[in-house]
């Protein structure tokens, strides 16, 4: 294993920190909900149309979560609540962008109700209205001219319209439409809209209308290692000689995981290019970068690219490579409200759940991270760790759909707290979209500034190696100093009305937080802090063995230190209850044709993994005590 470069960042790297003052970054409680006029909306259409609102609402749920995304098309080219595909549409780059179905057809249903595209595009309730009535005319395409009489009916009618022309595909849509009829949902839209779909406990949907829509079988891919029913398919990683040294080679190592090495974590990405692009990056010996899966936003379709037993290199972090999955998303992370599609999500949960299970991975925020959660191994490194999948990842949604939502452990004014603000109405402003980077679009998002005191105005928590010169730090999203990330678990430093301070990265940051508001929920665990009488604890980015464990002939890793450290009388979230054995897989070429080549070394020394700032970190626990 070569130095590996950092993945998929040209885009990223080249965005420039933009400084918004501090009160512009205003935290304060969310604005109440407005009268829903999509629910209403909703109601119209279905009673136009004759599609049961419950079907539409689930449908509509199942594309955008009820999201019109102020009538901009999402990668794949659809718009609105109702998400209708227009093949005239460009994607969020600029570029051409192919449709890959015309069933959801934005032009079609624009005539069906007398309406522009250009209405059906942008006005949200001409765009339900729009949907409604196009899934009635698949309906009536499906059952010889009738509606199904019953919700359950709907079934073929529902695969249809996902524009699928695989039979897998299609029963997966509509699977995932009659789920939430089944359970009901909530959510309040990022203009503030609430709408309500009930529960439906006992709709039962009839599969046998599918046989009418004539859709292909899809292959059963046994290199694949994939869970029954999502759409996955393997084309392999390049793994091949770069030159006749054994040791310049791409794009993985091979191994024997779990029995040799364990997995410990799975690694949420984007790709900042597409994803026929990604892939066929990945099949490059020389591009120096790869991944276990991608998955495409437009329907979820995933492509493994290294098998799991493998060290795909994916995280800049040789450590984190060694013990975890890759699953790269396509989109780009500050434009990730038009790119993480609710299929996108469902199929990456499916697939994650399915590792988890496999390879007893916890499902918590330590363990199912984003790239923006791992930290630089070595202090060279760190001012240059990526931060994707980004601020608009929704971790609260992702997390629910894992089986792990986020929720308190117990009672308000616990002296640990898990990040958990409202999504939706969730809204700061983030900038660095655009060229020359500006102000992004007001959306949703999964991290809460952090001031230096309890002020809106205050200063927000600079980061020594992000700004070396003492800076305050920005409102870019690039920008890991001052975001506390939705799900990770912080030590109470304080509390003010209004506010609660945590201890993150070395120091005390204030985020807005109340129980009339919250942007936390009360945590139960265990914390670390420097043994009794140390001024400090030293933190690092790799969890390596002491020199002892690396066998006569071997050169040791070294073992040192990040740049920061945890202060006497800090406290940080120990993430797992028992610490870890450090160790370092040795993989240096293709043929193992040195000694001990594709060995792990495990050591004496034992590492807790800890919640730290925006990344996750470890410590030796020679150095620390457990509180």
């Amino acid at each position: 294993m070569r130095t590996i470069p950092l993945m998929l960042s040209a885009a990223m790297a080249a965005a420039v920190i933009a400084v918004v003052s501090p009160a512009a970054v205003s935290i304060a409680a969310p604005s109440p909900p407005t009268a829903s006029r999509e629910q209403a909306a909703f109601a119209a259409a279905a009673g136009e149309s004759g599609v049961p609102v419950s079907v539409l609402m689930a449908l509509s749920y199942a594309q955008t979560r009820w999201e019109a995304h102020a009538g901009q098309p999402s990668t794949s080219g659809g718009f609105g609540p109702m998400h209708l595909l227009d093949a005239a549409s460009v994607d969020a780059r600029g570029a051409a962008q192919p449709v890959p179905v015309t069933a959801s057809d934005l032009q079609r249903a624009a005539t069906l109700i007398g309406q522009s595209a250009a209405a059906v595009r942008t006005d949200a309730s001409q765009n339900i209205r729009a949907g409604a009535t196009l899934l009635a005319a698949y309906a009536r395409e499906v059952n010889g001219g009738r509606l199904p009489a019953t919700v359950g009916g709907w079934y073929s009618t529902v695969a249809k319209f996902s524009g699928a022309t695989g039979e897998t595909v299609a029963r997966e849509y509509a699977d995932d439409v009659y789920a939430t009829l089944r359970t009901g949902a909530t959510a309040t839209t990022q203009d503030g809209q609430s709408l309500t779909l009930a529960a439906q406990p006992t709709v039962a949907p009839e599969r046998a209308g599918l046989a009418a829509l004539r859709l292909t079988k899809t292959a059963t891919v046994s290199a694949a290692e994939c869970p029954r029913g999502l759409d996955c398919r393997f084309i392999p990683a390049a793994y091949q000689l770069n030159s006749a040294n054994p040791g310049d080679y791409g794009v993985y190592d091979t191994a024997n995981r779990p029995s040799d090495v364990k997995i410990r974590y799975i690694v949420i990405h984007d790709t900042e290019v597409s994803y026929d692009g990604t892939i066929a990056l990945f099949q490059n010996p020389k591009a120096g970068a790869s991944a276990h899966y991608v998955i495409r936003s437009s329907d979820g379709q995933v492509t493994q690219m290294v098998h799991t037993k493998d060290v795909a290199w994916h995280a800049g972090n040789w450590y984190v490579n060694m013990h975890s999955i890759g699953i790269e998303h396509e989109g780009f992370a500050i434009q990730g409200g038009s790119w993480y599609t609710e299929a996108m999500y469902r199929s990456s949960a499916r697939l994650v759940r399915y590792l988890a299970e496999r390879f007893d991975v916890p499902l918590d925020r330590a363990h199912i991270i984003g790239h923006d959660n791992v930290p630089g191994p070595t202090p060279g490194t760190v001012a240059g760790m990526h931060w994707d999948p980004g601020p608009f990842w929704n971790w609260s949604h992702y997390m629910a759909l894992l089986g792990a939502p986020i929720h308190a452990t117990a009672a308000y004014g616990s002296d640990i707290v898990t990040i958990n603000p409202h999504f939706a109405t969730n809204q700061p402003i983030v900038t660095g979209c655009g060229t020359p980077p500006a102000a992004c679009p007001a959306q949703g998002a999964s991290f809460v500034y952090l001031h230096t005191t309890p002020n809106d105005t205050a200063p927000l928590l600079s980061d020594p190696v992000i700004h070396p010169d003492g800076s305050p730090g920005t409102t870019n999203g690039s920008d890991t100093s001052d975001k506390a990330a939705t799900g990770h678990e912080f030590a109470v430093a304080g509390r003010a009305p209004g506010w609660t301070a945590i201890w993150f990265g070395g120091k005390q940051g204030w985020f807005r937080d109340s129980e009339a508001a919250p942007a936390s929920v009360a945590t139960s665990g265990r914390t670390i802090s420097p043994l009794p009488g140390a001024a400090s604890a030293p933190v690092y980015g790799r969890a390596y063995p002491e020199a002892a464990a690396y066998p006569a002939g071997v050169t040791p890793q070294a073992v040192v230190p990040l740049q920061y450290t945890i202060p006497a009388g800090q406290r940080y979230v120990l993430a797992e209850r028992h610490p870890v054995r450090a160790d370092y897989y040795y993989a240096k070429t293709i043929d193992n044709s040195i000694p001990f080549d594709h060995s792990d070394f495990e050591g004496s020394d034992l590492y807790y993994l800890i919640y730290f700032g925006h990344r996750i970190a470890y410590v030796r626990a020679a150095d620390v005590v457990l509180n």
